[in-house]
């Protein structure tokens, strides 16, 4: 076969890199915590030298940051694209972002993420700034968004949304850390499904003008 032949396939594998790199880091990342994962050891699992992960991150610091974006960034695009397009009622919108906020959270790393902030925000403060400006923040703010359309259309009564942001999200945030942390230790696991129905329903007949 021709060296020209084989260069697509290799740009192509160039190209996946950083992909492989960003999954290999999220795993040891919630595995082992942010202190003990080493680059080396991400370089390796990802099958790469530590000189190549160097070609596309600067540190460990700027290897996580891109893990945290690149699995949470996708998240809060789309949960803010259907707040956008949501032309049903308030509580439905809510109960929507609940529901696929778990959905996603089980099947990408967010689980592992934010247990790991928890876990290590106390040490390393300039990744939970990060952690707070970049995902927090905007998460918050689309839950805000939700409770005031409720409030302006007269579906939700008068609230403080910035307080009540926190109360609803909560929740999905313990359910999140029970998942990650108690099932190895042989506790009974939670029935998620009765668990944020029963959260949704609090929040709705709660909020309910």
């Amino acid at each position: 076969m021709s060296a020209t032949a084989k260069e697509p396939r290799w740009e192509r594998r160039k190209q996946d890199r950083p992909q492989e790199l960003l999954a290999a880091a999220l795993q040891l990342f919630v595995e082992r915590g942010y202190a003990a994962t080493r680059l080396e050891d991400v370089a390796a699992l990802a099958g790469v030298s530590k000189g190549t992960l160097y070609l596309y991150f600067d540190g460990k610091e700027s290897l996580f940051k891109s893990v945290v974006r690149a699995n949470m960034l996708p998240l809060l695009d789309e949960a803010e694209a259907r707040v956008d397009r949501h032309e049903g009622s308030s509580a439905e919108l809510l109960c929507e972002l609940i529901r696929n906020w778990w959905e996603a959270a089980s099947h990408s790393g967010l689980k592992g993420i934010s247990k790991l902030m928890v876990a290590e925000s106390g040490n390393f403060p300039e990744l939970a700034r990060f952690y707070h400006e970049e995902i927090i923040a905007r998460s918050d703010a689309t839950v805000v968004r939700v409770l005031e359309r409720g409030m302006a259309r007269g579906e939700f009564r008068r609230i403080d949304a910035e307080a009540m942001k926190k109360v609803i999200v909560a929740p999905v945030l313990m359910l999140m850390l029970w998942d990650q942390s108690l099932p190895p230790c042989d506790i009974a696991p939670i029935d998620t499904d009765a668990y944020l129905k029963s959260l949704m329903d609090l929040c709705i007949h709660g909020l309910k003008a």
